[in-house]
């Protein structure tokens, strides 16, 4: 059986909140569809004490995405914070330079910098994945 992956979450506005709700409410799914079981480990936001329909109390929190990539023990960081700089763009760069995936829904952050990190990503053999930053508006 493949290892348990660890994924860590930044930023749970709408899409980060659905996210963490949907790798936590359907993870028996998930499991027997990759063969593996893959947890939430860790989470980050601006605030923390915010509302968002699920009880994050679980769930190991980072006040500071950046440190989060770095510093967790997470295999993938999932990136939904949005911009093209500031926490984004270093906790990006964070991840993939110690040896973390990456995925990303921010198409700014991808328009700028996504070379940047692709070479990053390629230097620390690890994978930088965007699709949803530039065709998550394509039917399917």
């Amino acid at each position: 059986m493949p290892k348990h992956l660890k994924i860590a979450i930044a930023g749970l506005g709408t899409v980060g909140s659905e996210t963490l709700r949907l790798l936590t409410d359907q993870a028996d799914l998930i499991f027997s569809r990759a063969g593996a079981p893959i947890t939430v480990s860790a989470i980050s936001a601006r605030q923390r004490d915010k509302d968002r329909g699920i009880d994050i109390g679980k769930f190991k929190w980072f006040d500071d995405a950046s440190l989060m990539a770095s510093n967790s023990d997470a295999d993938i960081i999932i990136e939904l914070i949005g911009g093209a700089d500031g926490v984004a763009y270093d906790t990006c760069k964070s991840a993939l330079a110690k040896g973390r995936h990456l995925v990303t829904a921010n198409k700014a952050l991808v328009a700028h910098h996504g070379l940047e990190l692709a070479r990053i990503a390629e230097t620390s053999k690890v994978q930088l994945c965007y699709e949803a930053a530039v065709a998550g508006g394509i039917p399917i």
